[in-house]
């Protein structure tokens, strides 16, 4: 049976991550630390000044954590993955799993790529439940909320939606209106929505300075949902800040392909809950539209 392995973002970081990795890499860990110019281990363990939760050091300290899980595999010579899946941050150390690039890639442009989105401050996102994405839409049209961008599709029964502080405001007070549970998340912008275009804008320019293999192994990209298309890397990557996270379009790619699908999550087990809603939801359709 087909065999995935998957890779958390930002909101799986947490006071102490990596610490039983760090030693287990010291070459490499002292070159990241080099490269960003503090001392990431420090920040990990110790959280100083509640740095890890702010984008730009979110980022990075995640990608390292999530690569040094997936070296473990490789070094424990544990099963091999027939797809690789990351959810947003986490598609940069699928592609690096694959092969798409090394490990000093990835780094700078993750580290490039944390600094643009924590530079798009002034608004935020908000995960929503129980809830299609034509019903919430249609709420909001119907209560005249307007300027809302749909920024991920995490299960069938939950969205992410992004905005300005305002328009998320007004957002709020609708679905309060309607008793339509939601929950805002902790991050510092309206990531992967037309807010982020000069960030786009700016991070595909500096992607031209790297060049990419094709994936070993597939990787379902979070802007299709599908696997990457030969010579796509770049685009996607750029695309995916300005994109919705089509996390269950990814996860029922695979399961069209073999429903029999077995998953390993990096770090952590929140993306595997996910899948098994998604799984679950393939056969009980969303029954709580009619709260709209």
């Amino acid at each position: 049976m087909p065999f995935a392995i998957l890779f958390p973002g930002q909101g799986a970081q947490f006071r102490g991550m990596g610490t039983d990795l760090f030693d287990c890499y010291p070459g490499l860990t002292r070159w990241a630390c080099d490269l960003l110019g503090y001392d990431l281990v420090e920040r990990c363990r110790d959280d100083p000044g509640g740095l890890l939760s702010q984008t730009e050091h979110t980022q990075v300290a995640l990608y390292v954590v999530n690569a040094m899980h997936a070296f473990e595999r490789e070094r424990r010579e544990d099963r091999p993955a027939d797809y690789y899946l990351g959810h947003s941050l986490g598609e940069y150390n699928a592609l690096l799993a694959a092969g798409a690039f090394d490990f000093e890639t990835g780094l700078r442009l993750v580290e490039k790529r944390g600094k643009l989105m924590a530079a798009a401050s002034g608004g935020g996102m908000t995960a929503v439940m129980g809830l299609s994405a034509s019903h919430l839409l249609a709420a909001f049209e119907q209560d005249g909320v307007e300027g809302i961008d749909l920024a991920g599709f995490n299960t069938d029964s939950q969205l992410v939606i992004a905005g300005t502080a305002d328009t998320l405001h007004a957002a709020h007070e609708s679905l309060k209106a309607r008793g339509i549970r939601f929950a805002p998340l902790r991050v510092s912008g309206p990531f992967h929505s037309r807010y982020m275009e000069s960030a786009r804008t700016e991070f595909e320019d500096f992607l031209l300075g790297f060049t990419f293999s094709e994936p070993r192994t597939p990787v379902i990209a979070n802007v299709t949902g599908l696997p990457y298309e030969r010579g796509t890397i770049a685009k996607i990557l750029s695309e995916q800040l300005v994109k919705p996270v089509r996390w269950v379009d990814s996860v029922h790619h695979l399961l069209a392909l073999d429903s029999s699908l077995e998953c390993e999550e990096m770090g952590g087990r929140s993306l595997l809950r996910m899948v098994d809603r998604i799984r679950d939801s393939v056969a009980t359709p969303l029954q709580s539209e009619s709260m709209v």
